[in-house]
């Protein structure tokens, strides 16, 4: 196989990874985990039902994964236009920056409740025991960490640990049902924890988590 065969094929394989994790967060998200066949994401990524289990170990693997590669690119999507020098939104100002990332990830607990109660549930049991550590959650770690190399951490990646810890609880209390915290207390009591002011970041104001 030429060298440009082979590169071409590993475009393809990982273009239909990404419409599976997709898929999967999509229709779970929509209809909840029990009622989502891998059978269901394959038809919705548009790929066969062989193909999803080649790539991903069962569902609850597929979701782990899938919750991760969503979480790096929301946190992604939400930090790029601080560092284009072309947007609005551009600042060096390292809070800036975290209380961008704080609003990024527990706003899925917000936006998406289903689907982060439900990444949350196999997260605390797993099957075998072990979090799943996959490239899509180390991308996540990196981001984190690099907010944190911006606010002028020594030692980003033991940070990373407790922010990853309270970024969890944080939506832990948000979605715990019958106790559900309100996000304003949650993200008020982050924001609090890491000396930020509450009018930084997308989501400030008002109740909740929605700018007024």
């Amino acid at each position: 196989m030429s060298p440009r065969r082979a590169a071409v094929n590993e475009v393809m394989r990982a273009r239909s990874r990404e419409r599976i994790m997709q898929a999967a967060v999509e229709l779970i998200g929509r209809r909840g985990f029990n009622q989502v066949t891998l059978a269901d994401i394959a038809e919705r990524a548009g790929v066969a039902r062989g193909l999803v289990s080649y790539y991903f170990p069962g569902k609850r693997f597929l979701l782990q994964t899938a919750m991760h590669r969503h979480m790096h690119t929301t946190l992604a999507a939400a930090l790029r236009p601080l560092g284009d020098p072309a947007s609005p939104a551009h600042t060096d100002d390292p809070d800036a920056w975290l209380a961008t990332a704080i609003d990024a990830v527990t706003g899925l607990a917000v936006d998406e409740p289903t689907l982060m109660r439900t990444h949350l549930s196999l997260i605390l049991a797993p099957l075998d025991g072990v979090f799943v550590q996959d490239e899509e959650q180390q991308e996540l770690g990196r981001l984190l960490q690099e907010v944190l190399r911006r606010r002028g951490s020594t030692d980003p990646a033991a940070e990373h640990a407790v922010l990853r810890s309270a970024l969890m609880g944080a939506c832990i209390g948000m979605l715990l049902p019958g106790a559900e915290s309100p996000a304003a207390l949650i993200r008020a009591d982050l924001f609090a924890r890491y000396g930020l002011d509450p009018d930084l970041g997308p989501r400030h104001g008002g109740t909740g988590l929605t700018p007024p």
